[in-house]
């Protein structure tokens, strides 16, 4: 089984896991679960950080890579599929572009997105698995 972690949940998973849903937490610690992150969420977390809405302790947005991979979590790249075929996702009521390419990397991977973000609720009539 495979999933791809929210930019939430990832700082979550790494910093808070408290806040983790139980299935999620579950999910994530499972040993036989590939758990992926997308760079996007690196991209988001980055642009957050130098906006100030993002605050980070004893870490900065340049370590998450290296984080990410000491987790036991796979990098998950944007393709160049990813890009010429997101004009596919339609836009139901969700407008954050981070959020929008995650979701679509999920479709199109057939990936378990783990999120507590309920709006992404409405894209699973395209195919989408959530999990929180």
């Amino acid at each position: 089984m495979s999933c791809l972690l929210d930019t939430h949940t990832l700082l979550w998973a790494l910093f808070n896991p408290a806040r983790l849903g139980k299935k999620a937490a579950e999910r994530i610690q499972n040993p036989d679960e590939t758990v992926s992150v997308s760079v996007v969420s690196f991209w988001e977390i980055s642009l957050k950080y130098a906006t100030g809405k993002l605050t980070l302790q004893n870490v900065t947005p340049d370590d998450f890579p290296a984080i990410v991979r000491q987790s036991g979590f796979d990098i998950l790249p944007i393709t160049d599929t990813d890009a010429a075929t997101f004009h596919h996702l339609p836009r139901l009521g969700h407008k954050d572009p981070f959020d929008r390419l995650i979701i679509w990397q999920a479709i199109s991977r057939k990936l378990t997105l783990i999120s507590q973000d309920s709006a992404f609720a409405a894209y699973r009539k395209l195919g989408l698995k959530v999990l929180w």
